[in-house]
This record gives structure tokens, C-alpha cells and sequence, in this order.
């Protein structure tokens, strides 16, 4: 094994001079499972760099002004995250459709992100939509972009949870016209272009701007025609789309 592969150990008294704590803060983390437990080697506890990392994520996340219950939710949240190969593993065999570009974050900066939205309960609905995946020390988020525009929103006033919630009932959504268009490809594009020897990966490149443009034209003009009517029903007016009457005053 090489230098480089092999896993750096610390002492108790090494490990806490590292992550910038006493000792007795150290073993206060450790009875209360902020950190896993050492290795032990008859009564020496041998700590690794995946506890200094940990350390410091709860340093930063104190000083951030997460409580230490907090911070025990979030991390257990974290553990029981699911791996980063999970979120991002792909089917070898064709090219991906997606242009997203995925994140890497640590815990810390994550929270930096969304400052108090950045709860326990949100991060366990972030794992299990799959917007976020656990690597290591660090976490993974599927999207640059949708990572952004979730902090925009949620800049404009959104809750995070009201944020996420909508993300769920986008990606149900999304899902649905995803197997209509992959449908109507697979059926009348992509078998044919197999036939005639064209690379599928030429074809796909080909195919998802169309796609995308007719999603944004239907998106645009279903946004106009909601927002007219929400914002009539909640000044009042009528509508001649649903004809519902005022709200009682």
C-alpha cells in the first residue's frame, strides 16, 4: 500500500490539537455520537481523517449557530443518506440526456447555502428526492442549477420545505412528460436511427434542444394562464377560465 493510500491515524490529544478542541470536547462529541466511534488497539483509540473531517464540520456548523441537537439531527440525516454512486450511476450503454452539472459540498457549506432552512427535516427530504447524495465526507448535490434556484427562492421568501415540496410534485410531473417524449423517440427516432448505423449519441444531441423547446413554450403559456387566474381568485375577480366566483369577503 502507498503512502498516499494508506488512512493517516491520530491520538486523542493529535486528533484534538488538529480540529482546534480540547480533549474533553473531543470525548463530549463522542458520548454524544457526533462522531463516530475509534479504533481501538488494546486500550489506545485510534482516530482518522473521516473524524477530523467531522470535527470540523461541527466547529463550522457551532459557528454557523446550529445547537448541538441540531447538528446531531443533521448528521444523522446525513449517514443515512444514500451513496453517490446510487444518484449518479447511469446505464453504460447510452448516452445521457441530461446537461446537468452535479456539486460537491462539504456539510458546512451546504449549510452556508440556506443558514437556518438548513434542518434536519429538509436534508432527509433532499436525500430521499434525490436532489442530494452522501460521498464520503462531503455531499453531492445532483444539480448546479437546480441547487441555485433553490436558493433563489428561497432568498424570495419560500420556506425551503415548501421549496422541496414542490420539487417532489415537479419531479412526478417531469417523470410523466419524460416517458411521453422518451416514448415517442424510442418508437419513431431512436430505433431507426440504430437501423441506419447513426450513433444514438448524434441522435440525442440532435433531439434535446426540440424537446426542451417544446417543454418551455407549454411551461410559459400554462404559467400565464395559472397566474392570471390564481391572481384574479385572490383579488376578488372572475375568471372566464374557471368561472369560479369572488371569495366570500
Amino acid at each position: 500500500m502507498s503512502e498516499a493510500d494508506r488512512v493517516r491515524e491520530y491520538r486523542v490529544t493529535e486528533l484534538a490539537e488538529r480540529a482546534g478542541i480540547t480533549v474533553r470536547t473531543l470525548r463530549f462529541y463522542r458520548e454524544r455520537k457526533l462522531i463516530p466511534p475509534p479504533r481501538r488497539e488494546g486500550r489506545i483509540a485510534w482516530y482518522n481523517d473521516h473524524h477530523l473531517a467531522r470535527l470540523r464540520t461541527i466547529t463550522a456548523l457551532l459557528e454557523r449557530g446550529h445547537t448541538l441537537g441540531g447538528i446531531a439531527e443533521l448528521i444523522a440525516a446525513f449517514e443515512s443518506g444514500r451513496d453517490v454512486g446510487e444518484l449518479l450511476g447511469l446505464d453504460g450503454g447510452l448516452p445521457s440526456w441530461s446537461e446537468e452539472t452535479p456539486i460537491r459540498l462539504t456539510p458546512q457549506a451546504l449549510a452556508d447555502y440556506f443558514d437556518d432552512e438548513a434542518t434536519a427535516e429538509n436534508l432527509t427530504v433532499s436525500l430521499d428526492i434525490g436532489y442530494l447524495a452522501v460521498d464520503g465526507d462531503d455531499i453531492v448535490h445532483i444539480s448546479q442549477r437546480l441547487l441555485d434556484a433553490s436558493r433563489a427562492l428561497v432568498g424570495q421568501g419560500i420556506p425551503l420545505s415548501a421549496v422541496l415540496a414542490a420539487g417532489r410534485e415537479v419531479r412526478e410531473h417531469v417523470d410523466a412528460i419524460a416517458e411521453t417524449f422518451a416514448t415517442l423517440l424510442i418508437n419513431h427516432v431512436l430505433a431507426d436511427a440504430r437501423k441506419r448505423g447513426e450513433e444514438v449519441g448524434e441522435t440525442v444531441e440532435r433531439l434535446r434542444p426540440l424537446a426542451k423547446s417544446v417543454v418551455d413554450a407549454e411551461l410559459s403559456m400554462a404559467m400565464d394562464r395559472r397566474l392570471r387566474t390564481g391572481l384574479e381568485e385572490r383579488t376578488g375577480g372572475r375568471t372566464e377560465d374557471t368561472g369560479h366566483p369572488p371569495p366570500d369577503q
